[in-house]
């Protein structure tokens, strides 16, 4: 052995030492790393578990909520919630997820580079599962309609929608917008949507709809990623092949709107669609009240995360009255919605006895707005839109809202009150037996104080647009106090007079050789009516008549039977209107028409209402 192998061996030792020494220090080392992995996966499985939560009790709660109001608003109710305030909540949800995804991204490069054997239970795949999971629920639950497309849908008219990604800012998807596309599906395909069908789903359209894609658009200034559609149109609609009770005006569909788009780099894809409100498409004006009730009742009654679109066949009646009073507040634009009286009045309607608005007495679908009220041919949603239609139009609402139209008050009611009145009382009802008719009611009295209530044959807006209602109040002279929703007696100038239109002043001299012509309405003058007193006579009107006056006013009081027909015309009148009579009167006469004063008008008892068509047809 040389004198260098006792240095060697000993250097040998002291390097098997301090291999051993590493050893040990790394060991202890990646032991510690190996614990701090461990405790940095239990740090994220518990922080996972909280933004689960927390992205849960904003999307399913807070979102949820926002649509649930999004659909009753179309009924009337007030929206609540700021989506502006649930994009932030998204936003910074959304940072959080990515930055804790970020994390999990680092983890795993770290055990790439060095791998460390974990005995023990690995939360690393679960922890990406779940982030990545988190992310996609994130997106895909915040692709959302902000503005809906109507919900009762004509074929053939331009309709619009806006798309928005409450988080599509943050994720920087305005750096490559993704383009949006509506499709228009039907009830079965919308099942089969939410079932991840889509293949199937998607098979075949239920229709076209020009002018379906468009890309979205970033504002810098709100930070909103969205699209608006404002020139969609239906092209063309295909219906079910169902047969039976459900008509086309029941038949619902829905918008598809997709998408696709990648975030960090095209590392992760989403596909995102979201699905509108219930549509129900007509081809003609006359089938938007139907379409309008099953929209009204979808909307109100669907329940949470129900299979597409079952809605309940019965609803407790105080549900239908809430949900109608909102829809009449909001389609009048009045602050005061129906009374307790109105209340009663239509249940008294529809189930033929008077109920507490807070009963819980149930109505069926099909006693809403499919059978026919007992005696009429129309359902009670019929009857209730067309006084609503009528009543939000320019010629009635401002009367609703000053509370001198009572409106829902049945015939017998409203003699009742009246007759307790001054005579020359008067109050504003709809019509039981016409669709959007509004009759006066009011009270005579004769010259031996004995009163009577007579009802004018209703109007329509139709009506209104020759000469509105104030005019007509104002043209009816034996009316004079006006019996007020709140139950008040107010005189009728000083509740319609401002709402009387202009008569023009007229002119000295027509320029152009003719007289303008002024209708006014006029009730013909029936056995029954006091004349006599000057409070209460007066030219009673009627609606669709020009200014007319009746003969003799003695033989009118004793006689059924009315006096000859004269027109009111202005005291100057052109040659050409004079020439114009008399051919008239002298081709009438050659014809074999003519006016039979005993033929002209027939007696009314009170519980008759006065047809001033029927009675002008037999003038005319």
């Amino acid at each position: 052995m040389s004198a260098s192998d006792p240095t060697r061996a000993q250097l040998e030792q002291q390097l098997t030492k301090k291999k051993n020494e590493v050893d040990q220090l790394l060991q202890l080392e990646a032991h510690k790393l190996l614990q701090q992995r461990t405790s940095l996966a239990e740090k994220h499985h518990k922080t996972f578990s909280l933004l689960t939560a927390l992205q849960n009790q904003i999307l399913d709660e807070e979102l949820i909520q926002w649509k649930r109001s999004q659909a009753l608003a179309y009924n009337g109710v007030i929206q609540e919630g700021s989506l502006d305030q649930l994009q932030q909540w998204c936003e910074r949800l959304a940072e959080i997820i990515w930055q804790c995804r970020q994390q999990i991204k680092r983890v795993e490069l770290q055990r790439q580079q060095l791998p460390i054997n974990n005995q023990g239970v690995d939360l690393l795949p679960e922890l990406n599962t779940t982030i990545t999971a988190l992310l996609s629920t994130l997106v895909t639950s915040t692709f959302i309609i902000e503005k809906q497309p109507p919900q009762v849908l004509k074929t053939q008219t331009r309709f619009g929608s806006t798309i928005r990604l409450l988080v599509g800012g943050k994720l920087n998807v305005h750096m490559n917008p993704p383009t949006v596309k509506a499709t228009i599906v039907s009830e079965a395909q919308a099942k089969a949507l939410l079932k991840n069908e889509n293949a199937r789903a998607l098979s075949e359209t239920s229709g076209e709809i020009l002018n379906n894609s468009s890309i979205m658009e970033y504002h810098p200034q709100s930070g909103v990623l969205s699209v608006n559609f404002r020139n969609m149109s239906l092209r063309r609609i295909k219906r079910s092949d169902k047969r039976g009770a459900e008509s086309v005006t029941e038949e619902k569909f829905t918008i598809l709107f997709q998408s696709q788009f990648s975030v960090g780099g095209n590392e992760l894809v989403f596909q995102v669609r979201t699905l509108s409100l219930p549509v129900v498409v007509i081809v003609h004006g006359n089938q938007e009240a139907n379409a309008t009730a099953s929209i009204l009742w979808d909307n109100a009654f669907a329940e949470q995360g129900r299979i597409p679109f079952q809605v309940p066949d019965k609803v407790a009646w105080n549900r239908i009255i809430e949900t109608l009073n909102y829809k009449w507040k909001h389609e009048c634009q009045s602050a005061h919605g129906l009374t307790t009286g109105a209340m009663r009045y239509l249940s008294q309607k529809l189930f033929r006895q008077p109920l507490a608005p807070n009963s819980e007495k149930p109505v069926s679908w099909a006693q809403f707005n499919r059978e026919p009220l007992p005696g009429r041919n129309f359902t009670f949603w019929q009857w209730f839109n067309g006084v609503m239609e009528l009543t939000k139009s320019k010629h009635v609402q401002p009367h609703w809202l000053d509370r001198g139209c009572v409106g829902f008050i049945c015939k017998n009611e409203s003699q009742e009150a009246l007759i307790q009145k001054p005579g020359g009382s008067f109050l504003l009802r709809y019509s039981d037996s016409e669709i959007g008719g509004l009759t006066i009611a009011w009270v005579s009295e004769n010259e031996n104080k004995q009163k009577q209530v007579w009802n004018l044959q209703p109007h329509t807006a139709k009506d209104f647009n020759v000469r509105g209602l104030a005019d007509r109040i104002r043209d009816l002279e034996q009316l004079h106090f006006v019996y007020t929703q709140d139950e008040r007696i107010v005189g009728k100038e000083e509740m319609f007079s401002r709402y009387y239109s202009k008569s023009p002043n007229p002119p000295s001299q027509p320029n152009d050789g003719y007289v303008k012509a002024e209708i006014q309405v006029t009730i013909p003058n029936i056995a029954g009516i006091s004349l006599g007193s000057p409070v209460h006579e007066g030219s009673v009107t009627s609606p669709r008549s020009p200014s007319s006056g009746y003969g003799d006013h003695q033989s009118l009081m004793s006689s059924p039977q009315a006096g000859p027909v004269q027109y009111e015309m202005p005291s100057q009148i052109s040659q050409d209107q004079m020439d114009f009579s008399e051919n008239a009167q002298q081709n009438n006469s050659a014809n074999g028409v003519g006016f039979d004063p005993q033929n002209s008008f027939d007696q009314f008892d009170s519980s008759n209402t006065i047809d001033v068509n029927e009675l002008l047809s037999k003038v005319n």
